[in-house]
């Protein structure tokens, strides 16, 4: 199992491919307990370029066992902007290399890899939109952990990223109360490593679309602009969350008139 893990980390060449798929073929990944798999997974993810890892185990057909739940969101489509679609599991693929990229953490990486397995058996009629996909990803990402005994800040950054991204993605300065919400709801003030790492996946997510890459993600600047407002915010308010709210929308404001 270690040679299999060795070599996808190597961008192999069809030789090493081939006797990777010869490995999977005779069975060694048979038995193997996902919790002993789990730190092989670990240096993939966290080397210069996880994609190489998922690529090659994917091509070897070793991505099949290990994370079928995983392997299920290739070739399923995700809107994005141009094209008008992307390939869901090439997407993941580059924002994991987009994390890789900025030295992001362990959870970042791993929540890139898993936060959309609940988007592989979207009903086809809705493509590219994943109704539900977050009710069907929990338990999904929840039995993944149990599995691989992935450390708990693993399991609870996927699990926000799941819930929370695309609604980052569609943050507006025109809506300051509902932005308030959020960053309570996200931990910004009594959890703010996390919401710094849920950041930090939102814009690998943000620049894995084709043409984004090395952008700067707008809605994080636009949150980091609230949460600084909410600092001067009435704290001994009776309602905290309206209080904030109008702190935030104050700097909307000073904001829309510099943009003018």
């Amino acid at each position: 199992m270690a040679t299999l893990f060795a070599e996808s980390q190597t961008d192999p060449d069809d030789e090493a491919l081939s006797l990777m798929s010869a490995q999977v073929e005779a069975g060694a990944l048979a038995g193997v307990e996902a919790s002993h798999i789990w730190p092989e997974l670990v240096r993939g993810m966290m080397c210069q370029s996880p994609s190489r890892m998922i690529g090659a185990l994917r091509e070897c057909g070793a991505l099949y066992q290990i994370l079928p739940e995983v392997a299920a969101i290739f070739g399923v489509p995700q809107l994005s902007d141009e094209p008008a679609q992307v390939d869901l599991g090439e997407h993941m693929l580059h924002a994991l290399d987009e994390a890789a990229l900025g030295n992001a953490s362990l959870p970042v990486r791993f929540a890139l890899l898993v936060m959309n397995i609940g988007k592989s058996d979207s009903p086809r009629e809705h493509l590219p939109v994943h109704y539900k996909h977050v009710e069907r990803g929990r338990p999904r990402i929840e039995a993944l952990c149990a599995r691989f005994e992935a450390p708990e800040d693993c399991k609870e950054l996927a699990l926000v990223a799941l819930a929370e991204c695309e609604r980052v993605h569609r943050v507006s300065k025109m809506r300051a109360g509902p932005v308030a919400a959020m960053l309570e709801r996200l931990g910004a003030f009594d959890a703010p490593e996390r919401f710094c790492q849920l950041m930090t996946v939102c814009a690998c997510d943000f620049c894995a679309h084709p043409g984004r890459s090395g952008q700067v993600y707008q809605k994080s600047a636009l949150l980091d602009i609230a949460f600084e407002a909410c600092t001067d915010a009435d704290h001994a308010a009776e309602d905290q969350t309206m209080a904030r709210a109008e702190a935030i929308a104050g700097a909307f404001r000073s904001l829309r008139w510099s943009d003018a």
